[in-house]
């Protein structure tokens, strides 16, 4: 996948594009992330490498072409990170979209994930199923509810900033989801907290990603 062109004034190249370049980041890391301990819908703050990995990726953001847009799912570890990042962007106010949250974990959500197996293993076979339309006991969503929403959401959003760039900040399962819309026959690489990735989202619906994953703006201290 090429990266996105940008001219030496900064400007994307092609001025006057007729597709939505959306931006999506993932929220930086949390105590939870680094635990290995699943979040789902819970309320986790981002840890103090979060934080410097959000205040790396807002400033790498505040170097490129402007956007026009920040979007954000409402749990407080994406909302942080969002927020760090317009401040960065000339003070954009974050528009909340509790569609972009992660997967529903149901009765998985706050076990470590090791030891789901054992805690709970029908929500874990549930969550580990290849059907489509299983739900994990609890509350939890199906891939395919997950999928609905996120990337209902995301195209709302390519519709509505059709000749612009945007900032989406969301989860790791999101971008799986999202990834998935792009290309159904390709796994997704892994998913870094903070990473970069470029959709392109053209008038026909057409997907395509132009950057997957990115972590150059990483330092040796925020990784």
């Amino acid at each position: 996948m090429a990266t996105a062109s940008i001219s030496s004034d900064g400007d994307v190249e092609s001025a006057g594009f007729n597709y939505a370049e959306i931006i999506v980041i993932r929220h930086g890391e949390t105590e939870w992330n680094a635990n290995g301990r699943i979040q789902g819908h819970l309320e986790v703050g981002l840890n103090d490498n979060g934080r410097l990995q959000s205040a790396a990726v807002a400033e790498r953001l505040s170097k490129e072409p402007k956007v026009s847009a920040i979007y954000s799912s409402d749990l407080r570890r994406a909302l942080d990170t969002a927020e760090i990042i317009a401040t960065s962007c000339g003070g954009l106010e974050v528009i909340k979209d509790p569609a972009l949250r992660e997967r529903h974990s149901g009765d998985l959500q706050g076990i470590v994930r090791h030891e789901a197996a054992m805690i709970n293993p029908k929500a874990h076979k549930a969550s580990l199923s290849r059907c489509k339309d299983q739900e994990i006991p609890g509350g939890g969503e199906s891939i395919n509810q997950l999928n609905q929403r996120c990337t209902s959401c995301l195209q709302s959003i390519g519709d509505k900033h059709r000749g612009e760039r945007v900032v989406v900040v969301t989860h790791g399962g999101v971008m799986r989801a999202l990834h998935k819309r792009a290309y159904p026959h390709e796994h997704a690489k892994k998913v870094w907290t903070t990473s970069v990735s470029v959709f392109h989202l053209s008038d026909d619906d057409e997907w395509n990603i132009k950057l997957w994953g990115d972590v150059s703006h990483f330092k040796k201290s925020a990784v």
